[in-house]
């Protein structure tokens, strides 16, 4: 029995070590990022209650000349990035995370065309998160997580504009607000390796939404109240320090 025993400690003490948090760790981790938006748009019933009464020169009213639809959206595309993150421990159930994706690109489109063509171009969204966790699990291998926070989104490109859909044509431009923040609710989980190295997996809902505004010659005018409402779904790798 005393062999035993001293055979596994003996085993335990050589043992590779797993990655389990400590109070004071940080880790860094290195994600693909799938950023998948969930939009809601008011986009032709909003150009209405801007732009009142018919188009110039028709008689129908401005959604349904623009876009062809007085039910017409905005579409906005998805897209997979790179992406790192930086954990702090302040327990080992407790950690800060700060998300520092890089730029995401989206193509901004009309569900319908009438004199604007439904390609409205495409923007450039930074979106740094920072969220905090609560580890349910932190001594096992299996190392489920949740959280909430906050994101910022900042437009850096802004290249939208209405293009004629029968000439493409410039007609008008249009923008959106440079400045976003938005609430994150965060679920995932780490697999804790040998070294302190970990496999990860997380899931974001980030509720974040701007206001489009589109100048046909009197000033920029809000078209839309445009929630955007991504699903961010990320794999990756980390290393503890």
């Amino acid at each position: 029995m005393k062999k035993s025993l001293l055979v596994l400690a003996v085993v335990a003490a050589f043992a590779p070590v797993l990655a389990q948090a400590e109070a004071g760790d940080i880790v860094v981790r290195l994600r693909a990022t799938h950023v998948s938006p969930d939009v809601s748009s008011k986009l032709g019933a909003q150009t209405d209650a801007t732009f009142p009464g018919n188009y110039p020169t028709t008689s129908v009213p401005y959604s349904t000349a623009l876009y062809g639809s007085t039910g017409a959206q905005l579409q906005v595309d998805s897209n997979t990035i790179p992406e790192i993150d930086f954990s702090y421990y302040f327990t080992k159930n407790i950690a800060a995370e700060l998300i520092l994706a890089f730029g995401t690109r989206h193509d901004v489109n009309v569900s319908s065309a009438g004199a604007v063509a439904k390609a409205l171009g495409s923007v450039n969204l930074l979106p740094p998160t920072l969220t905090g966790q609560w580890h349910f699990m932190p001594d096992q291998t299996f190392d489920p997580y949740v959280g909430a926070g906050l994101a910022y989104v900042r437009a850096m490109d802004n290249g939208l504009s209405a293009s004629s859909s029968t000439t493409g044509a410039f007609i008008a431009p249009i923008r959106i607000d440079r400045n976003n923040f938005g609430t994150v609710l965060q679920a995932g989980f780490d697999v804790n390796l040998q070294d302190k190295w970990l496999v990860n997996f997380d899931v974001k809902k980030v509720f974040v939404g701007t206001n489009v505004e589109l100048n046909l010659g009197s000033g920029f005018k809000k078209i839309d109240s445009l929630d955007i409402d991504p699903w961010v779904v990320s794999v990756g790798f980390g290393k503890k320090f």
